[in-house]
């Protein structure tokens, strides 16, 4: 399969349909009532802020518990597996619950953080 034969659309990075929806919807606001925008982007900044808090916390509270701590091997020096095989697969069969527990810990702890600040909005 070549890159010509695929859609640009799934070409595109991940996150794109939702930037461009981000940007038409602030278009949006700032055409029906332009004294908003600073609020909307206030609000938004202080719940990505949030989530930034709510990920360092997690990593404060829990240094040796970090979710990619039982990978195999560094997530972050890339990987060489074949085509349809595990990324990054986690270390022993026996830590397969720690990792789990350990992603659903911080996103909570995210989460959690993030609806504390947007309900103190």
């Amino acid at each position: 399969m070549t890159l010509k034969s695929i859609p640009i659309w799934l070409r595109a990075p991940r996150n794109s349909l939702f930037a461009i929806l981000a940007v038409v919807l602030l278009a949006l606001i700032a055409w029906l009532s332009p004294v908003q925008l600073p609020v909307v982007l206030y609000k938004a900044s202080l719940i990505a802020l949030a989530a930034v808090i709510g990920y360092w916390l997690d990593r404060a509270l829990f240094p040796y518990a970090r979710p990619d701590s039982y990978l195999y091997r560094d997530w972050r020096h890339g990987t060489d597996e074949p085509e349809g095989d595990v990324d990054y697969p986690v270390a022993k069969p026996e830590y397969i619950t720690a990792f789990c527990v350990a992603q659903i810990r911080r996103a909570i702890i995210v989460g959690c953080v993030v609806i504390g600040v947007a309900a103190g909005l």
